[in-house]
């Protein structure tokens, strides 16, 4: 299973140079899952650069793997996450559900590197 970031969506849909490094993860929709969160960070970052069709074929591709829900129970261990991993909230979401799942976590953010299960790829 692979959960990948905000910033690897953007990359992707963009198609930006760096858009191959979650090709392989974004591309394997019977194995990708899509936190909520994600949607919203997509959304809000590509409403501000790109029309509103454009932002909802995005995120449309997103749905082709399985979106997850925030539940309660899965807040309360996102607020574990975030406390044991100095994570903002949005962050700790979405790496708590990657690790619920056993996913791998597909990141350029520098906060996951080093973390269990992350596959980091340090902007330039």
């Amino acid at each position: 299973m692979n959960v990948v970031d905000s910033s690897g969506w953007i990359e992707y849909l963009q198609d930006t140079p760096r858009a191959d490094l979650f090709a392989k993860a974004i591309e394997d929709r019977s194995a990708l899952l899509v936190p909520t969160i994600a949607l919203f960070e997509v959304h809000r970052v590509l409403s501000r650069k790109v029309p509103a069709e454009a932002v909802q074929a995005c995120l449309n591709v997103m749905r082709l793997g399985r979106v997850l829900d925030m539940t309660d129970a899965r807040a309360v261990a996102a607020a574990d996450v975030a406390q044991r991993h100095r994570l903002a909230m949005g962050d700790a979401m979405m790496y708590s559900l990657a690790q619920e799942h056993q996913a791998i976590f597909w990141t350029q953010d520098v906060d996951y590197q080093g973390l269990p299960g992350v596959n980091y790829f340090a902007k330039p």
